[in-house]
């Protein structure tokens, strides 16, 4: 399935101050490889098909192939906790997913680059879906991108500096 690069420009007046701001920690930011090895176990043991990871407010939102019409949200403390992984019942990777098993971390992975690669214009939040191979990325800059996740990993212009 082919899909489109969609780039939108978001709010013109976060725009006009973005060299005024600077990237700030989170509580995320200092445990992105236990978020990262968590969301890769949930993709591929857990039925969860689509994970957006907020990194600036330190929250994680998770969809699952048992009821996607409903969305979970996380805090990041919730996320990591071991029963987390309780909620969910053990189930094979779905053979529709678009996105192989192996190549989850390399996506996630690339997303915690874009977050620390620069004070200024970073990632607020990113997104993948295994079943569509889309990724969401949102910068600082109020930007928002919407790829398919070879494109992602295959471009230029997402790798870290």
């Amino acid at each position: 399935m082919t899909q489109r690069w969609l780039q939108i420009r978001g709010d013109p007046s976060i725009r006009r101050f973005l060299f005024a701001q600077t990237r700030q920690q989170s509580a995320l930011d200092g445990r992105y490889n236990a978020v990262m090895y968590r969301a890769v176990k949930l993709f591929t043991e857990r039925g969860i098909f689509h994970i957006q990871i907020h990194f600036s407010s330190s929250q994680i939102t998770v969809w699952s192939l048992d009821d996607p019409c409903n969305y979970q949200v996380f805090l990041i403390d919730e996320f990591l906790a071991p029963e987390q992984i309780a909620r969910h019942d053990d189930r094979d990777y779905p053979r529709e997913a678009v996105v192989r098993p192996f190549e989850i971390a390399a996506v996630l992975e690339r997303l915690g680059q874009l977050r620390f690669s620069d004070e200024v214009v970073y990632l607020r939040s990113g997104s993948l879906n295994i079943m569509n191979g889309t990724v969401g990325l949102t910068f600082s800059c109020d930007g928002s991108h919407y790829l398919d996740y070879r494109e992602f990993l295959a471009s230029e212009q997402f790798r870290a500096n």
